[in-house]
């Protein structure tokens, strides 16, 4: 698994994360739209973490920096 996303990325999709269970857990996105947003919140965070997005690597995008 080789990392393709870049910092700022990471950040976005922490926040975004975050603000998806802040609205699911204060009960705005309720039912199975609630429930569809801790998932991409789930996934969201794990790829976050790794710095690796599979759907980078099916469209051939990196927006990590070359080192």
């Amino acid at each position: 698994m080789k990392k393709n996303m870049g910092n700022s990325d990471r950040a976005i999709r922490i926040v975004i994360a975050a603000v998806l269970v802040g609205l699911y857990f204060s009960e705005v996105l309720t039912g199975t739209i609630g429930i569809i947003s801790l998932v991409v919140a789930g996934i969201f965070a794990l790829t976050s973490l790794v710095s690796f997005c599979p759907l980078y690597t099916l469209f051939g995008l990196k927006t990590r920096a070359k080192t």
